[in-house]
């Protein structure tokens, strides 16, 4: 059923087409009954899908912002029943990529690598982790179907939501009026952001708790980005890619064959130990390197990553991932490898060059994400809209300014003995690679004394690690088991 709209005249504009809506309400859901068998047993529940206002501090709404929310069905007490928020990245991006892939009831038609399949649609998720947690998917203004009040023009005052402490700001308060509004405060509450989204959900932990009272069981971040590594360049910026690089090359079998016939996590130690020891200082000597040590770095990078060792030293030891993804197949094949997901192929109109034409990954993504959530919405969920769903939407140019993201993640934890972070990257992602996120996590806390609250995970694929069946399963499986492992169930907040 439709709930009554709280503000039906403020966006409301017909078309011409059966009376359809050009425009989304501000305060509306739509909710249905569905069932799903999650590793092996069924599981039933409600889906609620719709719009719910953006306030500003004089009580006016100034955004609608979209979401899905499924609850299990025949929970009597919510009380110990966890809460997830789902966040992806962009900035700018749909929250569709984790909820038609990765946590949620429903997966796109794909195959079991992540391939588009025709014709395209969606399936039963079997790994979802709705069995042990309630979900939130929540598109971030000027994505999915969320939309700034009114949508352009002078009126709209994009410094309240286009930016890192922004975004973090109006973000929190719409979750307080979720929880208040669904009755989940006394539930264990997690938070999942990918990608850019890794930024956001550091930012967020510390704001619920600072600004909303709201205090998290769980942080999960996903292919995170970290701005004060990503974009900044300099030595510690470009030799954490190289265990990326080598994670490519032995996908692609391009490495030399001593290291080709080892499993890849037998090769992985040995590149990121190379990388902390001796590549970050070597890169740090710039121009004041030796050249007998600077010949026997390039001569590693080499080993390891399957370029060719002129290149890496026409390029002074930093070489950029363009670079990588243009040339590591340039003598086998000729073929580009995808920056999101290097195990996907692309050809370019040129052999030569310094970036490929376009990103395999992403275009393929689009083939399949793109007509599953619309059909998804509109069809299964019974959201009907003439409104565009943004897979990527305009929220350029975003504020980067006083990113404190890293550090507020540690005062949350440091406040908060319950919080635990778990931290989820592929190998074969070259755009957060995963040293990075493992730097990242590494660089949260320098005192090492909460460095036992954290966990990462690796899987064999890319930023997406959930597209390929494997790893769907056994990504799920790391989340489920850490929210079971921190959910407290009575023990006490304290040191």
């Amino acid at each position: 059923m439709i709930k009554k709209l709280l503000f039906p005249v403020t966006l409301i504009v017909t078309t011409l087409c059966l009376g359809q809506q050009r425009t989304i309400p501000i305060d509306t859901s739509v909710t249905t009954q569905h069932s799903v068998t999650i590793n092996g047993s069924p599981v039933n529940y409600t889906a609620t899908t719709g719009t719910q206002p953006v306030w500003d501090e004089n009580g006016k709404p100034i955004a609608a912002v979209h979401y899905t929310y499924y609850t299990k069905n025949g929970v009597k007490d919510n009380t110990n029943r966890p809460l997830l928020f789902s966040f992806n990245g962009g900035p700018g991006s749909g929250s569709v990529w984790m909820h038609l892939a990765y946590t949620g009831p429903r997966i796109l038609k794909i195959d079991d690598e992540g391939y588009p399949v025709q014709p395209y649609g969606v399936k039963e998720n079997p790994y979802s982790v709705l069995d042990v947690t309630d979900i939130v998917y929540i598109n971030p203004v000027n994505t999915g179907y969320s939309r700034t009040i009114p949508e352009s023009g002078k009126e709209v005052d994009r410094d309240k939501f286009f930016g890192i402490n922004a975004d973090i700001k109006y973000l929190a308060e719409w979750m307080n009026t979720f929880v208040s509004r669904n009755n989940r405060w006394r539930s264990p509450k997690y938070i999942i952001g990918e990608s850019y989204g890794g930024t956001r959900v550091m930012g967020l932990s510390l704001a619920l708790q600072n600004q909303q009272w709201m205090y998290l069981n769980g942080v999960i971040m996903v292919s995170p980005a970290d701005y004060k590594v990503i974009r900044v360049g300099g030595p510690v910026s470009s030799a954490l890619n190289l265990p990326y690089f080598a994670a490519a090359a032995w996908h692609h079998k391009a490495l030399p064959s001593s290291l080709q016939a080892k499993d890849l996590l037998e090769v992985l130690p040995t590149v990121e130990d190379f990388t902390i020891n001796e590549l970050i200082p070597a890169i740090a000597k710039g121009g004041f390197i030796g050249e007998t040590e600077k010949n026997a770095i390039a001569s590693k990078m080499a080993e390891y990553s399957g370029l060719n060792k002129q290149d890496i030293l026409d390029h002074n030891l930093d070489v950029p991932t363009g670079f990588f993804w243009k040339n590591l197949l340039k003598d086998k094949g000729a073929y580009t490898v995808g920056r999101l997901d290097s195990r996907y192929l692309g050809i370019d109109k040129k052999r030569f060059g310094d970036r490929p034409d376009y990103n395999s990954e992403i275009t393929s993504w689009l083939h399949s994400f793109t007509p599953a959530i619309n059909y998804y919405l509109q069809e299964e969920l019974n959201f009907k809209t003439d409104v565009k769903y943004n897979m990527f939407g305009p929220v350029h140019p975003w504020n980067n300014e006083n990113d404190n993201t890293r550090d507020n993640l540690r005062q949350a934890m440091a406040q908060n003995p319950y919080l635990n972070v778990l931290v989820q990257s592929g190998f074969y992602d070259g755009a957060t690679t995963y040293f990075n996120a493992k730097y990242t996590m590494w660089q949260v806390d320098p005192s090492g004394r909460m460095k036992d609250r954290f966990e990462f995970k690796g899987y064999r694929s890319g930023h997406m690690m959930y597209l390929r069946r494997e790893d769907l399963k056994k990504a799920n499986d790391d989340i489920r088991a850490f929210i079971n492992r921190t959910t407290t169930k009575g023990a006490s907040a304290k040191y």
